[in-house]
């Protein structure tokens, strides 16, 4: 690694520390270096609050505040250049005299979009960009996917018999094991949102939250097209913000949206036009079969991770999906539960 990727690199690892907290604004890293040491460090750690260059300078000590003026600010995003719910970072870095900038990518967020970067040079800064830029931008897939498609980053999740069953015939079937599980409910504290059809939310009445990771539930979406589950679900117990999309009615109450949509229209387009909408980046479709299924037909998809408990067979139940167009990135061993990270290639 050359010395701008190993602090880029920093700032990517400062920058996951704001998973889950920081949506929907990008995840970012900010390290403070001078002449090859790290006097400030910072990160973007909840929506709302401080920015990453914010902390990092502020994060550096009394007695080495007179060397701000004199070294460089590596950051993983391109500074912000606008008012929003914090002044501009950009404008932060100018007041302090930093002579020099390195970025990991542009941001494409129209408010920013170029203009940081122009900020900064105008001023006489020296930027440097694109410094591991693929790794930048896969770090805010979920931000980069909602602002340049127009719709919530996609990510399928299901566990699978070894003999690619979902669940049983009849009775809730439970596949993956207790790691594979918290693992799960990790997941879910990182997407703004979760999903399942209604058969699922019928059969399994899952409750849909974090409860076995520490970390934030994400918004609970339904599709019930015929508003046919019952009101005594998990789903509906007002914990969570829920969304119900529907073909019938469109209704607002404290934590429960009941969004209607066409039913005489392609269902899919539409959900992600709504979810978009309302702002929400990411969401991981949990289920049931046909519901990941019709996001894979129509393509609108972007992760899928599939965990196959590799002693269990069903004899006699509902086939798992089938993935079309995909590309195997990695796979995790725990225990007898094999998982698979599978990337949309055509996207």
């Amino acid at each position: 690694m050359t010395e701008n990727e190993i602090y880029i690199n920093r700032c990517l690892q400062l920058a996951r520390m704001g998973a889950g907290s920081v949506a929907p604004n990008p995840m970012v890293g900010a390290v403070l270096v001078f002449e090859n040491t790290i006097i400030g460090e910072g990160y973007h750690q909840k929506y709302g609050y401080a920015h990453a260059e914010v902390n990092c300078i502020n994060n550096v000590a009394e007695n080495n505040r007179h060397l701000v003026a004199k070294s460089t600010l590596y950051v993983s995003l391109e500074p912000c250049a606008h008012f929003g719910k914090t002044p501009p970072c950009a404008d932060l870095i100018i007041k302090n005299n930093i002579p020099a900038v390195v970025i990991g990518c542009t941001d494409n967020y129209a408010e920013v979009n170029g203009k940081g970067i122009e900020k900064l040079v105008a001023a006489g800064v020296n930027v440097t960009v694109g410094v591991l830029e693929k790794e930048a931008k896969e770090l805010n897939k979920r931000f980069f996917t909602f602002h340049t498609r127009q719709r919530p980053y996609i990510i399928l999740k299901w566990a699978q018999s070894s003999n690619k069953k979902i669940a049983a015939d009849s009775g809730r079937t439970f596949i993956s094991n207790e790691i594979s599980n918290r693992l799960v409910h990790q997941w879910r504290a990182e997407e703004a949102a979760i999903m399942v059809g209604t058969n699922t939310a019928l059969n399994d009445d899952p409750a849909l939250t974090t409860r076995l990771y520490p970390g934030k539930n994400p918004v609970r979406i339904v599709l019930d097209m015929d508003l046919k589950l019952p009101a005594g679900l998990q789903l509906f117990d007002g914990s969570v913000t829920t969304i119900v999309f529907n073909g019938l009615r469109q209704e607002e109450k404290e934590t429960i949206t009941f969004y209607k949509i066409n039913k005489e229209e392609k269902i899919i387009p539409q959900l992600l036009q709504a979810l978009y909408g309302s702002g929400i980046q990411s969401v991981l479709i949990e289920g049931g079969a046909k519901l990941l299924q019709s996001f894979i037909d129509a393509g609108l998809w972007d992760e899928a991770r599939i965990i196959t408990n590799t002693t269990m067979e069903i004899a006699s139940g509902i086939d798992a999906p089938v993935l079309h167009q995909q590309r195997l990135i990695s796979t995790q061993l725990l225990l007898n539960d094999n998982i698979d990270y599978y990337t949309n290639s055509s996207s």
